[in-house]
């Protein structure tokens, strides 16, 4: 997903909700996710920072990723600024049963001064599943990967995955929208960071970033609809006991916190 996590430290990402009923998400009947050729949906956003944006998502013409048959998706001017345009931005999407899947890019650039750029090829990533329980893990992706900061060698574990929520009979938005049968699902990016340094020969692991869920992003579906609204927190804090020959190094903050909200403003589906 093209920035699908789209911020590293800036977003290191984003969770909340707000609703009038809510059940056990555990139906079994068909629910019915919209992504038909030229559906599109458009989303106002706004975060703690007091920006304000608006996204466009389009559904465009087939294309064909490993022999499976895929939606591509598209946003207007190929820029988008909430998390869940970002995430399907230029991937491709796909329905079956009750589940949504997604191939292609996922990048997170965790924060505009950090220097941290995160970017997984996600092959057939369930990004929701409408029957799955709640908390339950319909889809995980980990692995590791390297990057030098200001010359400190730092090794990238992450845990990718998403969750089920809850089921909602009525849901109201926080900007006062509601909507009726509505499911909800978390997208959720947990990261460790190492470095390792030799003092004296001996080579020391050092905890740059104690593992910690830095992206809690809950998606909020409404039946024969698609996501009405979408509530990202994005978090991180550098280990407090860092070295300060490390930490006075490292060119990025040692804490950040920020909140985005995308809500459904207008849309067409077929």
């Amino acid at each position: 997903m093209k920035n699908l996590l789209y911020l590293f430290f800036t977003s290191l990402f984003i969770i909340s909700c707000s609703s009038d009923s809510t059940t056990e998400n555990n139906e079994t009947a068909l629910f019915e996710i919209p992504f038909e050729t030229n559906n599109y949906w458009t989303y106002n956003i706004e975060d703690t920072s007091l920006n304000t944006g608006r996204d466009s998502l389009f559904v465009g013409n087939d294309t064909v990723i490993n022999a499976i048959t895929y939606k591509k998706m598209k946003v207007r001017d190929n820029q988008a600024t909430g998390f869940f345009s970002n995430s399907l931005r230029n991937n491709g999407a796909r329905v079956q049963g009750n589940k949504l899947y997604i191939s292609g890019d996922f990048s997170a650039n965790l924060g505009q001064t950090n220097p941290l750029n995160f970017n997984l090829v996600l092959d057939e990533f369930i990004a929701f599943d409408a029957d799955a329980p709640i908390d339950g893990n319909p889809s995980v992706r980990t692995g590791s990967f390297q990057q030098t900061v200001s010359t400190f060698p730092l090794t990238i574990n992450y845990t990718l995955k998403s969750v089920g929520g809850q089921s909602y009979s009525n849901y109201t938005s926080p900007n006062g929208d509601t909507y009726t049968n509505v499911k909800s699902g978390k997208i959720i990016l947990n990261l460790t960071i190492t470095t390792t340094q030799v003092l004296s020969g001996i080579p020391i692991t050092v905890y740059v970033l104690p593992q910690q869920d830095v992206l809690v992003s809950e998606q909020f579906v409404a039946k024969n609809i698609g996501v009405v609204h979408t509530h990202t927190q994005t978090s991180y804090a550098l280990n407090s006991q860092l070295p300060a020959s490390i930490l006075n190094s490292l060119t990025f903050p040692t804490s950040y916190n920020s909140t985005q909200n995308e809500y459904l403003d207008d849309y067409l589906v077929n």
